[in-house]
Formats: structure tokens, C-alpha cells, sequence
């Protein structure tokens, strides 16, 4: 049997009195997309940083590919992570950005060079690779993120709203590039708060407030959940949720 993608058993991040996160338990399967919603200062920006070592849980246990989140060395290889603000040098073009982080990666030259030019061209980038990044539109910009975040070949993606900010076209594009990836048997775990990013890619949702996890399962089987017993939305899913709590 192989290991979840994701798996988490009363996860829980404190600071100080503050509960940021408490008890969030995560069964995500190998090649999925998981979208994780919830409404700003939910949690789930501290969340995934527990899930990719950047900080450290309070309480509980996390394992990504079946490695526990506490050995960090073990974890790093089999993990992508895009933060909401892509870390990028804006004096560096988006071919040396990508070439600085297969060096960081150690990813052979021959290799990296393979890998960086079949993902430009995928991300519709070849033509902008060399030029400098503060020259970058948001979108493209975000696209030298996800890059960043797969070129390893990670067993997961962490991505931290992909399309935020993005105009209607480049939010579609980045759209397509996600499920993309998770068509190529990457797990996605996918941040956000925009409710149509999440319906249309994701196989699970789970919803977070207030640091809880209070609602999980596919999309079309919380949409049947909805108090009134009929089919909602996934806006009537989400407000429903998190009805009466309050985001941190």
C-alpha cells in the first residue's frame, strides 16, 4: 500500500494564547487535487507552512510521502511550495531565477536545463525567459513561481493562491496549468479563497475557519449538504461552514 500524499492527525499550531490552527486532520491521496478555502486569516497559510517544514507544529503529526514534517531533510525533496508572493529576484531574468533555484534544488545541469525548457514553453514563457523579472506582468510573475515549485518534480505542490491578482485570461491559464500538473500524477494542494478556482480543479475540499477544519469531501457531495437539503452551491457550502466563526 502506498503512503498519502498528506496525511495530518491533530495538527495544531500555537502562538502563545493564540490558536492559529488546532487539530486539522488531513487524509490526502497520492495524484489528487486538494483545495484548501477558507476565508482570510483562517489558518491556512500556517497550515501549509507546518506541511512544508517552515514552521513547526505545536502539537500533532504531519507526514508528506509518508516522511514525518519534524525530519525536514527528508521532507524537502518530495515538496513544492508556492507562497501567495512568488520569491523572485527582480534584478534576474526568469531563466536565471529558475536556473538559481535547480542549483538550490541540486538538480543535475543537463537535467535542470531539459526541465526549465520544456516548462517555459508549457507556461507560455519562452519568448519573456530572458528578460528581467521587474519587467514580469503579475501573471507571468506567478508562473515563474509555479515553475520554481515543480522543477524538482515534487511528490507535492503547495500553492498558495495561484491566482490571486490575476486578470480573467492569466487566471484561467494558470488554471489550466494546475490541472495539468495534477493529470502528470502531482498531488496539488491548492490555498485559496476564490470559491470557482477550487470548484472547478479540485477532488476534495476541505474548509477551514477559524483555525478548524469544518467541512470536507468532494465538491458535488458538499454541494448536496447544504441545510436546505437541496443542491447549492459551493457559496452556500462555504457560508454555511463557517457561519458565526471568526477568521483569525
Amino acid at each position: 500500500m502506498r503512503d498519502l500524499a498528506i496525511e495530518t492527525v491533530g495538527l495544531t499550531k500555537r502562538y502563545g494564547n493564540e490558536t492559529a490552527v488546532s487539530e486539522v486532520a488531513l487524509a490526502v491521496e497520492p495524484g489528487t487535487v486538494y483545495g484548501f478555502l477558507g476565508p482570510n486569516g483562517a489558518g491556512k497559510t500556517t497550515t501549509m507552512r507546518m506541511l512544508t517544514t517552515l514552521t513547526r507544529p505545536t502539537a500533532g503529526e504531519a507526514r508528506i510521502a509518508g516522511r514525518s514534517v519534524t525530519d525536514r531533510e527528508a521532507v524537502i525533496p518530495h515538496v513544492g511550495y508556492l507562497p501567495e508572493e512568488p520569491p523572485v529576484y527582480d534584478e534576474l531574468t526568469g531563466r536565471e531565477q529558475l536556473e538559481f533555484a535547480a542549483d538550490l534544488r541540486d538538480i543535475p545541469r543537463e537535467r535542470a536545463r531539459a526541465r526549465i525548457d520544456g516548462l517555459l514553453e508549457r507556461f507560455d514563457l519562452v519568448d519573456d525567459a530572458d528578460k528581467r523579472i521587474d519587467a514580469y506582468s503579475k501573471g507571468m510573475r506567478q508562473k515563474v513561481g509555479v515553475i520554481q515549485a515543480v522543477l524538482h518534480e515534487p511528490a507535492v505542490a503547495f500553492l498558495d493562491e495561484p491566482t490571486s491578482g490575476l486578470d480573467p485570461r492569466a487566471a484561467r491559464t494558470m488554471r489550466e496549468i494546475i490541472a495539468d500538473l495534477a493529470d502528470r500524477e502531482m498531488t496539488i494542494f491548492l490555498s485559496t479563497h476564490i470559491l470557482p478556482v477550487v470548484d472547478e480543479l479540485a477532488d476534495t475540499i476541505g474548509v477551514l475557519a477559524d483555525g478548524r477544519l469544518v467541512a470536507e469531501g468532494p465538491p458535488d457531495a458538499l454541494k448536496r449538504r447544504v441545510e436546505t437539503g437541496e443542491e447549492g452551491t459551493l457559496e452556500d457550502v462555504f457560508l454555511a461552514a463557517t457561519a458565526g466563526r471568526r477568521g483569525r
